[in-house]
């Protein structure tokens, strides 16, 4: 059984597929830029003996809490290095590393970052931050609920969340910040539950009013799908002839940007998932994230 060095921290999706997609063996060096828990990091290790795995992440606290552990098991045949994904070219300029026969990507947020971290969940009250590595941002989104126009929050709102009462809920934010400062999730929250009684919503909708609004504020702040796009292009150049690129996404817009570029790479691209792989039905029942997920695998020429 493959096993997780912190399940607290977050549960890695859809492992038996990357697994299968990137096809461990003797010899191969991985690149995962989404180190997070560990998971996936891990997995590829146990799964043969004689691999290597160069791990990233730009999440101090994810370096600092699952980094160690796999340091002790695995030794020389695992790195873990401080960074941004969309800063991979620097990066491995720096350090000298590849090209590599597998690459993975896992877009998702992590469990704990959705609640531990400032301002991601809107079920506990914390500063409305949002940050992912306030090292590498400057901007929060109670900046941005306090200084955006409602034309551009309403913008912000259908482009990133894909909601469609995003005018509304705008325009509701711009009239309560002229009687008070928006700082908190819950300042922000019960904004927008004036509009939209959450039972109601969620009955008609099967989320929370919020869920939108906030995936499209952390979006904005940690500026992911530029990141994504900086990323791919990146990877792309960074792959031996055979080797693989995998990349987990978990809403409509990341999937579509990791689509999108391998179809515009076939020249250089064998794209092996004409359609996303999802998780199975056993998953599904034992890990609620894996819903959403889904991987796309691409083969360098």
């Amino acid at each position: 059984m493959i096993t997780t060095p912190n399940d607290a921290y977050h549960k890695p999706v859809l492992m038996r597929e990357v697994l299968d997609a990137l096809q461990p063996g003797d010899g191969k060096l991985f690149l995962d830029v989404t180190f997070g828990g560990g998971g996936h990091t891990r997995a590829l290790l146990e799964s043969n003996p004689n691999c290597r795995v160069i791990a990233l992440d730009w999440d101090t606290k994810a370096i600092d809490l699952n980094a160690p552990p796999l340091k002790e098991l695995f030794g020389e045949r695992f790195t873990i290095l401080w960074g941004n994904f969309s800063n991979l070219y620097k990066i491995v300029k720096k350090e000298k590393i590849g090209p590599f026969d597998g690459i993975l990507a896992d877009f998702g947020t992590s469990q704990f970052q959705i609640h531990q971290r400032p301002g991601f969940s809107f079920s506990k009250d914390s500063p409305l931050d949002m940050r992912m590595s306030p090292a590498h941002q400057l901007t929060t989104a109670a900046d941005i609920i306090a200084n955006y126009s409602e034309k551009d929050l309403a913008d912000l709102f259908f482009t990133y969340g894909e909601e469609r009462s995003s005018r509304q809920i705008a325009k509701a934010i711009v009239t309560a910040r002229t009687e008070r400062t928006i700082r908190t999730t819950t300042d922000l929250v019960q904004v927008i539950e004036k509009l939209f009684p959450v039972k109601a919503f969620k009955a008609a909708r099967g989320i929370h009013p919020a869920t939108k609004i906030f995936q499209a504020l952390r979006i904005a702040v940690n500026d992911e799908l530029n990141n994504i796009q900086s990323f791919l292009s990146t990877a792309l150049g960074l792959l031996k002839p055979g080797g693989r690129l995998a990349c987990i996404s978990f809403h409509s817009l990341e999937d579509r940007i990791v689509k999108q570029f391998f179809l515009k790479h076939q020249d250089k691209l064998e794209i092996l998932t004409p359609k996303p792989v999802t998780a199975q039905d056993d998953e599904l029942v034992a890990n609620a994230s894996s819903r959403s997920a889904k991987l796309r695998v691409a083969q360098y020429l």
